[in-house]
């Protein structure tokens, strides 16, 4: 527990430089590697399922322009060890020129791959709440250093930022460990639904302070 808090105590939260965004995007590939709907999606082999995984969220990062309300964790040395994205509301969902230029990039993981995407991407873009929100995705933390408390540090500012600001915040998970992990942080559990046979959950946070 001493060397966890040592390790948390160098890591540094901020704004994601223009420069870094390549490196921020091969740790969310890397941390979300092996997740239950990349698996289904991409299909088996660890290192082809990281590649497909990292061309198709490169291409949703240009087209949507991911980056300036994106968080970073870095350690001493400033390498970046964890992402906490957020979409503005209003930008969360691709208008229809986006939906051309994603499918565009999606095309280059194949037609298999591409299909089962753009299944994944209808569910949960139905899913999407109408009412104003800040959408939150993806949380990662580099795979060699989950689970020693990093993604709590980083939910613990973005929660600050929703609470300073008043705003609601809504976000999709298809890890039952993860509800757990962000009703610690206020978030409620508002649906649930099957994309590939994976559960996936659907969860919404308001502001502390704030009900109904």
């Amino acid at each position: 527990i001493t060397d966890r808090g040592a390790w948390l105590d160098w890591m540094e939260i901020g704004a994601l430089d223009a420069s870094e965004i390549e490196e921020a995007l091969d740790v969310t590939a890397r941390g979300m590697r092996d997740n239950p709907l990349t698996v289904a999606i991409f299909g088996d082999g660890a290192e082809k399922r990281r590649q497909r995984f990292r061309r198709f969220m490169g291409g949703v990062a240009r087209v949507l322009g991911w980056g300036p309300n994106m968080l970073v964790a870095r350690d001493a040395d400033g390498e970046i060890a964890g992402v906490c994205n957020m979409m503005p509301p209003g930008e969360c969902l691709p208008s229809p020129s986006q939906q051309l230029r994603m499918l565009l990039s999606l095309l280059s993981n194949g037609p298999h791959v591409t299909g089962r995407t753009m299944r994944w991407l209808a569910v949960w873009t139905k899913r999407d709440p109408v009412k104003r929100h800040w959408h939150l995705g993806p949380l990662v933390v580099d795979a060699p250093l989950q689970g020693m408390g990093l993604g709590s540090r980083m939910m613990q500012v973005f929660c600050a930022q929703m609470d300073a600001a008043r705003e609601d915040a809504y976000l999709e998970t298809d890890k039952p460990e993860n509800v757990r992990f962000y009703e610690r942080f206020g978030f409620e559990l508002v649906g649930e639904g099957e994309v590939l046979g994976v559960s996936n959950y659907f969860m919404l946070r308001r502001p502390e302070g704030r009900h109904g």
